[in-house]
């Protein structure tokens, strides 16, 4: 690190003044005495300071050269790093090259491996289809013996190619004819099953109409018992309004009676009409308190007769 001029300066210049002598006192000096000690101190502070100065450019320039040489090892561990990782990138780009290419070997090596166990596997299928073939042959070697027979004796047919070719179209024929048969069964079996489903909802409709029945019939007979309730009720009511008119009747006939009498007393022509009840018996009702007023003034008239 650098030390500025000057506090390098001031350093120097006070380790090379010398120390004053303690116990003495400046005023013992006169003052030219002073002034050449203080041009001496000058004189050995400036030497030291060319000392220090000549020893600091020598320090300088060694620091510069040392600093040189240190800058030239720097470029050179610079290129020597440069080409160092040059070097390592080259390793790195061969090494990741050689893994890949390993990486790509072993995935062919796998690759043409399972190729090569596919095609085992198909193989052993073939070989494998190939015995059932061979057996399937051997099984059906008596068949084409017979077929062959068969076209001997049955001269319409050339080849038997033309024999295969019937009988293929006679077992179509049967496929055909069963599965119309299994549709048939299976609609059979649908219109068994509505039937039965039917026939089970017909029974339940059925206890469904007779529990309804069993309720009308209590309705009914309730209704009915209520129709000889209110029948014998009418009846009654039919008596008793008969009862009454009957009884009305003769109390209008016995009303009608006593005014025809009041009328006839009174030597009156009946002035009501026949219909009019209340006011024959508002008549009758005059001439009974009539009377009863007559009846009662005739008792006090008798002892005064008598007294006479």
């Amino acid at each position: 690190m650098a030390v500025p001029w000057e506090k390098y300066f001031r350093q120097a210049l006070k380790e090379k003044l010398p120390m004053k002598i303690p116990g003495l006192n400046a005023d013992h000096f006169p003052p030219v005495l002073r002034l050449l000690e203080k041009r001496e101190e000058l004189a050995d502070a400036d030497r030291g300071l060319r000392a220090q100065k000549e020893v600091f450019q020598a320090t300088m320039a060694a620091l510069k050269q040392r600093r040189e040489q240190l800058e030239k090892k720097e470029q050179e561990l610079k290129g020597s790093f440069v080409s160092f990782d040059k070097f390592l990138q080259d390793t790195e780009a061969q090494r990741s090259c050689a893994l890949r290419r390993e990486a790509e070997e072993r995935h062919r090596a796998r690759r043409q491996e399972a190729q090569a166990l596919r095609l085992r596997a198909q193989l052993e299928e073939l070989q494998r289809e190939r015995v059932r073939l061979q057996r399937r042959l051997e099984r059906l070697e008596p068949c084409a013996r017979l077929l062959e027979q068969v076209l001997e004796q049955r001269p319409q047919f050339q080849e038997l190619p033309e024999l295969v070719a019937r009988f293929d179209a006679l077992a179509d024929t049967q496929g055909a004819l069963r599965l119309t048969e299994r549709q048939r069964l299976g609609e059979l079996e649908e219109a068994r099953v509505r039937l039965q489903r039917l026939r089970d909802t017909w029974q339940d409709e059925l206890l469904r109409q007779g529990q309804r029945r069993a309720q009308l019939l209590e309705r009914l007979e309730a209704a009915r018992e209520r129709t000889l309730h209110w029948e014998s009720k009418w009846v009654q009511i039919q008596n008793t309004a008969a009862e009454k008119t009957l009884r009305l009747g003769r109390t209008r006939m016995s009303a009608l009676n006593l005014f025809q009498l009041v009328c006839q007393h009174q030597r009156k022509p009946p002035a009501l009409d026949i219909e009019d009840t209340e006011g024959q018996l508002e008549q009758v009702k005059r001439f009974i308190l009539d009377l009863s007023a007559m009846l009662a003034s005739l008792p006090q008239a008798q002892p005064t007769a008598a007294a006479r």
